[in-house]
């Protein structure tokens, strides 16, 4: 029995993969495992399987990525877990799968990003090549231009990052209530958007400096975003109605996970 062959960029953690399992069984595969003994979120990207690249050591696909002896198909070939993503053009990237850690599958497709009617504050979290979460005076693309700007003393070349809700404090950080918002150290965040509100000399403030835990759905506001000095690709989440008519499976699975029962 012959296979097609995928290319995958994962962002749990940063990985160049081959695998003969289409997008949504590898999801299943990637976040739950063979044996179902562990499970974790998964993020990835599917690439274009006919990408060519120098860097990456992409001819050993035809030798590495074979059935096993039993005839089943390969489920994943690390091609690399260094530097992948600033070495895939913007060109190459597919649809984004988002997969909840009991191996639901959403995948997202490329739209075109609304720019807000007003300038309000932004909170972002990057997810790769590191993982800060930051708060910003600047739109999503404004964004991604400051942090793949050469000029800058610390830029990447390319960036994965997904804005969160802030609601109200988005435009008055000073006075409007933190709600129900579930981030931790909501007093430090509040402090942060004020610095920023209140002429803040630099564009972004760090928030947290590490990204640890899953990224909670719920808190997505618009969608992800992959971008270089070149441009962006945003790929947008679903609103809440159209993930209860349309992705309910899905969407239960991502809110149990993130509510578990006590």
């Amino acid at each position: 029995m012959s296979y097609k062959r995928y290319l995958y960029l994962s962002m749990t953690p940063e990985a160049l993969i081959s695998s003969m399992l289409p997008p949504e069984e590898f999801g299943v595969y990637y976040a739950v495992g063979t044996n179902k003994r562990t499970s974790g979120q998964a993020l990835f990207f599917e690439i274009d399987p006919d990408f060519k690249s120098d860097y990456f050591n992409m001819a050993s696909i035809e030798t590495r990525c074979v059935p096993h002896v039993d005839g089943k198909p390969k489920r994943s070939v690390y091609l690399s877990t260094y530097r992948v993503l600033e070495n895939i053009p913007l060109s190459a990237f597919r649809n984004l799968y988002l997969t909840t850690a009991d191996g639901k599958v959403l995948e997202l497709t490329p739209s075109e990003y609304v720019p807000e009617e007003k300038p309000i504050l932004h909170l972002y979290q990057q997810l790769c090549p590191v993982t800060p979460r930051v708060v910003s005076k600047l739109s999503p693309p404004k964004f991604t231009e400051w942090v793949t700007d050469q000029h800058n003393p610390i830029y990447f070349p390319k960036i994965v990052f997904v804005e969160l809700i802030l609601n109200r404090l988005a435009e008055d950080p000073l006075t409007a209530p933190v709600g129900n918002l579930p981030y931790a150290n909501k007093d430090h965040l509040r402090d942060c958007l004020i610095g920023l509100h209140m002429g803040y000399e630099k564009p972004t403030k760090t928030v947290n400096r590490f990204y640890q835990g899953d990224v909670l759905y719920r808190t997505v506001k618009n969608g992800f975003f992959v971008g270089a000095k070149e441009g962006y690709i945003f790929y947008k989440f679903p609103e809440t109605d159209e993930l209860q008519k349309l992705y309910y499976p899905w969407w239960r699975s991502a809110l149990n996970l993130e509510f578990p029962e006590k």
